[in-house]
C-alpha cells in the first residue's frame, strides 16, 4: 500500500511538471476562485458579526409603577433572569431615566425644557437585554401580566423585521459561498479532464497491459490535489501580504460596530485549505472517473 502510494505520488508531480503550461493555468484559475471565495467568507464573516451585534441590541423595557416597592421590583428582576434567552436585566431609576433624556438632547442639541417642570415624569424601568430575540414576544406577554408593570413598548414587529433581514442575509451568504464552490469545482474538473485527454494515449496503454483503474486514477487524483495545495498555498501567501489593507477595510466596512471576528485568520487559512485540496481532489476524481467509464 506505502509503495503504491509513493508511485502515485511521484507519479501525480511527475504529471504536474510534465504538462507545466496546463498544470500552472490550473493552479492560477484555482488561486483566483480561492481568493474571491476567501474575499467572500472574510466579508461574510463581518456580516455575520454585524448582525450578532444587531441581534443583541434587541431589549424589552417595561415602565414600572410609581409605587412599586424595591423587593418586588428585585423580584422580578431576578425571575427575569432565570428566564432562557435572557442575557441581563438592568434597573434604571426615575433620575437615572431623566439624565439620559437631557444627554440625548444636549447630544441633538436641543432645548432642554425639562427644567421647567415641577417633578420628573418619567418613570423607572427595567431593561431587559436578550441574548435571543426570539424570546422577546414571550418575555414581553410576561411582563404585561405583572402588577408592578405599567407599561411595555412593543417591539415584535421590529424584531421580526430584524430576524427576517437577518435570516435572509445569512442565507444569501451561503448560497453565495455555494455557488463560488460549484464554479471552482467545475473548473478543476475541465482542467484536469483537459489533463486526461492529453495523455489518453498513455492511458490506453496501461489499460491494454492491464493497469487496474485505481492504478491509473490515482495519480491524477493527486495531481488535482497538488494544483489545490498549490493554489491554496498562494492564495494563503497573498492574503497574508493583504492582511492590513483587508483589516483596515473591514474596520472602515464596519466603523460603527465594535465587531468580534475572534480567529478570523485561522479559519480563512483552514477554509482555503480545504476547499483548495477538497475541490481539487473532488474534481479529479470526477474527471478521471467519467473518462475510465466511457
Amino acid at each position: 500500500m506505502l509503495r503504491f502510494l509513493a508511485f502515485s505520488l511521484r507519479r501525480a508531480w511527475q504529471g504536474f511538471w510534465r504538462n507545466a503550461l496546463m498544470s500552472l493555468a490550473a493552479t492560477a484559475t484555482m488561486t483566483l476562485m480561492l481568493v474571491l471565495l476567501a474575499g467572500f467568507w472574510i466579508l461574510q464573516a463581518g456580516l455575520l458579526a454585524g448582525l450578532e451585534f444587531v441581534e443583541q441590541k434587541v431589549e424589552v423595557v417595561a415602565d414600572l409603577r410609581d409605587d412599586a416597592p424595591a423587593a418586588e421590583i428585585d423580584a422580578l428582576r431576578r425571575r427575569l433572569l432565570a428566564e432562557p434567552g435572557v442575557r441581563s436585566v438592568d434597573y434604571v431609576s426615575k433620575e437615572e431615566a431623566l439624565a439620559r433624556f437631557r444627554e440625548r438632547l444636549a447630544a441633538q442639541g436641543e432645548e432642554d425644557l425639562t427644567r421647567y417642570l415641577d417633578e420628573n415624569p418619567l418613570r423607572a424601568s427595567l431593561e431587559v437585554k436578550l441574548a435571543d430575540p426570539r424570546v422577546a414576544g414571550e418575555i414581553t406577554d410576561r411582563l404585561r401580566n405583572e402588577r408592578i408593570v405599567e407599561s411595555v413598548i412593543d417591539i415584535e414587529n421590529l424584531v421580526d423585521r430584524v430576524l427576517t433581514v437577518t435570516n435572509i442575509l445569512r442565507m444569501a451568504g451561503a448560497v453565495v459561498l455555494v455557488v463560488v464552490g460549484l464554479i471552482v469545482l467545475f473548473i478543476v474538473v475541465n482542467t484536469i479532464r483537459l489533463a486526461v485527454l492529453a495523455r489518453a494515449d498513455e492511458i490506453e496503454i496501461m489499460r491494454l497491459v492491464g493497469a487496474s483503474d485505481a492504478f491509473i486514477r490515482w495519480p491524477f487524483v493527486f495531481e488535482g490535489a497538488f494544483v489545490g495545495l498549490l493554489g491554496s498555498l498562494v492564495t494563503l501567501g497573498l492574503l497574508g501580504l493583504a492582511a492590513e489593507p483587508i483589516g483596515r477595510f473591514l474596520f472602515d466596512f464596519f466603523r460603527i460596530l465594535p465587531l468580534q471576528l475572534g480567529s478570523l485568520a485561522r479559519d480563512v487559512a483552514i477554509v482555503v485549505l480545504a476547499a483548495g485540496l477538497g475541490l481539487g481532489t473532488v474534481g479529479s476524481w470526477i474527471s478521471v472517473r467519467t473518462y475510465l467509464l466511457r
